[in-house]
């Protein structure tokens, strides 16, 4: 079999697993002409990623009870749409902040087929998926103190690392949109956010269609700190065209 870029091997690998059922590290080793390590790399990566369970020397489908209470399979096309869209953003090379996030953490898998990035980022679980893409990224974290909340670290700490570095793009979520004042959160610690935006020449919110409109008394980002703004094609005509004339790029992408 010729090879193929990681994303669309463990595509594959995703559903022979599912057709199968179970299926061994060495026979996808052999399928794909590649070795052993690389493959336990896409499965970890899969596994992490909530696609299929690591069982030893392979892997097994997910148990459809689990597919059905875990997966809203709307919200996830949604969220893979947005990612990658936000991937298509990044060019090889490129010096990014990834923040914490289940959106954000969605883009990971589409760096793949990226050489040579930088990546800083505050939260444990993009740094661990990071580190399972083939490319191997530089990854660099923010240190400073655990909040759990946002499951992240924040902070002094974090802040001044963040001030060493310039950066091309910063990529985060938001708990809301005011639509005419910018992102909104839950946390009440939106310091280290305003200083990830300041610390890039880009700022690219992703966020669902959902959360637009969405109030929420902490503001994070105000529009003159946004470059471009990803959501899905749910979005209503008005918020678009306010959104757009606060200066900001605004991409729908389809579902």
């Amino acid at each position: 079999m010729t090879k193929r870029n990681t994303q669309q091997r463990r595509h594959t690998i995703l559903n022979l697993v599912n057709t199968q059922g179970e299926i061994s590290v060495d026979t996808l080793a052999v399928e794909f002409e590649t070795s052993e390590v690389t493959i336990r790399k896409d499965l970890t990566a899969l596994e992490k990623s909530g696609l299929l369970l690591r069982r030893y020397g392979g892997a097994i489908a997910l148990p459809q009870e689990i597919v059905a209470k875990s997966n809203d399979k709307q919200d996830s096309l949604r969220k893979m749409a947005i990612a990658k869209a936000a991937a298509n953003l990044i060019k090889d090379h490129n010096r990014i902040i990834i923040d914490s996030g289940r959106t954000t953490a969605a883009m990971i898998p589409e760096l793949a087929s990226k050489r040579g990035l930088v990546v800083m980022t505050n939260a444990i679980n993009v740094a661990k998926r990071l580190l399972s893409l083939e490319n191997e990224p530089t990854l660099l974290m923010t240190g400073g103190t655990w909040d759990p909340h946002s499951e992240s670290f924040q902070g002094q700490v974090a802040e001044q690392v963040l001030r060493s570095y310039d950066f091309d793009q910063l990529f985060i979520g938001a708990d809301g949109i005011d639509i005419e004042r910018g992102t909104t959160t839950f946390n009440e610690l939106v310091g280290l956010s305003q200083v990830m935006a300041e610390a890039a020449r880009e700022v690219v919110v992703m966020v669902e269609s959902d959360k637009i409109g969405r109030k929420i008394p902490n503001l994070e980002l105000p529009w003159d700190q946004v470059t471009t703004l990803i959501t899905d094609n749910n979005l209503a005509a008005q918020a678009r065209q306010v959104i757009e004339a606060c200066g900001v790029q605004l991409i729908c992408v389809e579902v």
